[in-house]
């Protein structure tokens, strides 16, 4: 028979004071996302008679959204980032996968001097300007390669995924090689389908590493073509007129609006694709992060 304990008048306090706490400090994390938002799709001619600060717009525009998405700039550079995340964290997880799965069994030859390695790499790294001259000698400037290739394996990321397949109940692989089964496919139809829950967090560590990718594109990428969308946001947030840029990119008329607010809309639809996402990964995202942190 099972005792509950009825939560004391100060246990009371103690658990609201910390609710109290978590809130107006999720409340001060959500605020500047809400302004921004706000901001995007308040008529210009309400935010001047409000100061420059609206909590609660009286009306609601989408002229900043239809300028944005007419551009052809900004709708080219989400498509390069749609596909430089989707591609990338394909082949990063893949590698990854390859990497890691050997490398959790322990009787493999060489094993801790691959290790060694990999950890030594999170300690130290050769630099930006070998890591420019590589890249320039293998003809991948100006290419999705050069954002996909340096950073193809996260040296992190794997040892995670290591430990979570060293986790994973070795009777079941031998089960598999007693039915016939190899090692390649031993991984895919056997040990993938246990890993979903990693494989969901580290695919959204790589996912979201390759959407706000800018150090790296600003270095190998001169194409503005080939330019993702946090390049491009950084230049519309630095040029003081944003739409005479879209409309030279675009070489059509477009409205004239304030740049404050074109600037603000940009922002929303960078982000937007990843807080949609989130919420379907979420359950598999702590379920994987904990999981091969513990085992390790």
């Amino acid at each position: 028979m099972s005792i509950v304990l009825k939560p004391t008048k100060t246990d009371r306090v103690i658990d609201a004071a910390f609710i109290t706490v978590l809130s107006l400090f999720g409340l001060t994390t959500l605020f500047p996302l809400y302004y921004v938002v706000v901001m995007s799709v308040t008529p210009f001619i309400e935010v001047i008679q409000n100061g420059g600060f609206v909590m609660l717009p009286k009306s609601f525009t989408l002229d900043a959204y239809k300028q944005i998405l007419s551009s052809p700039r900004v709708p080219r550079a989400l498509g390069v980032t749609v596909l430089l995340a989707v591609c990338g964290t394909f082949l990063n997880l893949l590698v990854t996968m390859l990497l890691a799965y050997p490398l959790s069994k322990k009787k493999i030859p060489g094993r801790n001097l691959v290790l060694f390695m990999i950890v030594f790499t999170m300690m130290f790294s050769g630099g930006l300007i070998p890591l420019y001259l590589i890249v320039s000698s293998m003809g991948m400037n100006n290419t999705l390669w050069a954002l996909i290739i340096p950073g193809l394996v996260s040296a992190f990321n794997m040892l995670i995924m290591k430990s979570y397949f060293e986790g994973l109940p070795e009777e079941i692989e031998e089960a598999a090689r007693v039915d016939g089964c190899g090692e390649l496919r031993t991984l895919w139809q056997i040990v993938l389908p246990l890993s979903m829950p990693i494989l969901a967090t580290l695919g959204l560590f790589y996912g979201i590493n390759h959407w706000n990718t800018y150090f790296h594109a600003i270095m190998f990428i001169t194409d503005k073509e080939l330019q993702p969308i946090q390049v491009v946001l950084r230049s519309m947030i630095i040029t003081p007129n944003v739409s005479t840029e879209l409309q030279l990119a675009g070489q059509f008329q477009m409205q004239r609006l304030p740049p404050e607010t074109v600037k603000m809309a940009t922002v929303v639809v960078t982000i937007l694709p990843i807080i949609a996402i989130y919420p379907f990964l979420q359950k598999h995202f702590m379920k994987g992060f904990l999981l091969g942190s513990i085992k390790g």
